[in-house]
């Protein structure tokens, strides 16, 4: 084999090396931590080193603008209007998460872990105790002071970086373990979709909500008409996020409700996709040759035509989302807004002061104590009245050691932080609260899974 033959495999094979390479990393389940994490990390650096400091927070700053009208001033229009690259990926990018996020919720609803009121009584009222501790945790230190509108900041979980942990400590924590953790993310983002739309919005303008209402109908009739195009509510969405951006509402809930309006069911039904595929796969097999002719090619396509109606576009709408907000809103959205710049009153992050509260101590304590507390009393007393059980073959203190992981906040956390004030100050300090208690709850989270399966055992009855 001469060289002009051999670099052309060796090229192959190298590409074929980092196609695998890349398809690992996606697929693996702590890359999506991994890449927030370094978000954070670019983020911070950017801020702080005086070099790009300035840089970054003026780019955030640029207002963002569609502009339709000529230069001589006749006629200008603008959409929207005020909005800073910041806020662009805030108010718009964000929906496209919240987007997933409600695709998630529903799907969970419909067919999953929260399908019966059974299944879903743990991981919900889990993610109540979740929610409700951490938030009086914070009001124990702010109440009444100018830091009060913070309280919804300690009361989310982060699902990527808790899968991820997750992930990394193997058969070390169970299934069953695993599945209560995915299932109280889920009940804990509905809660948190709450509170930003209850709490954290703007004065609310009933005549551009009502407009929003009758554009969600007109998609929930398509629905019901069968449509399971996802082109078809396009519009309907995009109509429905502008008015939700002026309407009071927080703009990302739009992303949320039309969650909720796009078709889950599928087009095939289970008895019509194992007929008509048992039909083509028979023809198939009866081929001889390839599978490159047109009969075959035309079987093929019919067999894959029948997989995508045996799937509702909602699912497959939430699959396609899945890496771009993994791989690309997520550590936007932390290259935006994980910049804090750290000056030299870092002393006072975490100090109290009777009129002004302390926003780090109670998002702080509100994450790192405020949620397993609440998440495993919450959890300890649904088992021990009988509302729900106790996940399979999992002792108590693997719940407490899981629930630590429910106080790595970040995402929902860092989102809340900037609708909850209009102090920089008070922003900065929550920002910073958050990244703290996130890490610690992570570190104290490993560290409790570390200690209970160093001897392993199997659970006993007698423990309660």
């Amino acid at each position: 084999m001469n060289n002009h033959n051999r670099i052309p495999y060796r090229r192959v094979r190298r590409t074929g090396k980092l196609k695998s390479l890349y398809r690992s990393f996606v697929e693996a389940p702590w890359a999506g931590g991994a890449l927030l994490l370094l978000s954070v990390a670019v983020a911070m650096l950017l801020a702080n080193i005086p070099a790009t400091a300035e840089a970054y927070h003026r780019l955030l700053g640029t207002e963002v603008a569609l502009r339709i009208g000529g230069s001589d001033g006749s006629f200008e229009w603008f959409f929207p209007r005020g909005m800073t690259v910041e806020t662009f990926v805030n108010d718009c990018v964000m929906a496209l998460f919240f987007l997933s996020v409600g695709l998630e919720i529903k799907r969970e609803i419909l067919y999953g872990s929260l399908s019966s009121p059974r299944r879903a009584a743990l991981p919900v009222l889990a993610a109540a105790g979740g929610m409700l501790v951490p938030a009086l945790i914070f009001l124990a230190f702010n109440a009444g002071t100018e830091a009060a509108a913070g309280w919804g900041i300690p009361t989310a979980t982060d699902i990527a970086f808790a899968v991820g942990i997750l992930a990394m400590m193997g058969d070390r924590v169970s299934p069953a373990l695993k599945t209560f953790l995915l299932a109280l993310a889920v009940a804990d983002d509905l809660g948190a979709v709450l509170v930003i739309a209850i709490f954290y919005g703007g004065e609310v303008r009933l005549g551009l909500l009502a407009a929003a209402a009758v554009v969600l109908a007109f998609a929930w009739g398509l629905n019901r008409a069968g449509v399971r195009r996802g082109a078809a509510y396009l519009l309907p969405g995009a109509a429905v996020w502008a008015l939700f951006y002026y309407s009071g509402v927080h703009a990302t809930i739009a992303g949320v409700a039309m969650a909720l309006v796009i078709p889950m069911r599928p087009q095939c039904s289970r008895e019509l996709l194992v007929g008509r595929a048992g039909l083509l796969l028979r023809s198939l097999s009866r081929s001889e040759g390839s599978l490159q002719g047109r009969r075959e090619q035309n079987d093929l396509r019919r067999l894959s035509g029948l997989a995508v109606d045996s799937m509702g576009l909602g699912y497959r709408l939430e699959h396609r989302l899945e890496p771009l907000v993994t791989f690309f809103i997520m550590p936007l959205f932390a290259l935006a807004n994980a910049g804090v710049h750290l000056s030299g009153d870092g002393g006072d992050i975490f100090g109290y002061d009777p009129v002004a509260g302390s926003v780090g101590l109670g998002v702080f304590l509100g994450l790192f104590a405020g949620k397993p507390l609440g998440i495993f009393l919450a959890s300890w007393l649904a088992v021990r009245f009988g509302v729900a059980e106790r996940p399979e073959g999992a002792l108590w203190r693997m719940v407490l050691a899981v629930a630590a992981l429910g106080g790595i906040g970040f995402t929902m956390s860092l989102f809340v932080d900037a609708l909850a004030y209009e102090d920089p100050l008070f922003v900065d300090r929550g920002k910073i609260a958050i990244l703290v208690g996130s890490a610690a709850s992570a570190l104290l989270g490993v560290a409790l899974i570390l200690l209970n399966t160093q001897n392993k055992k199997k659970p006993t009855k007698s423990e309660s």
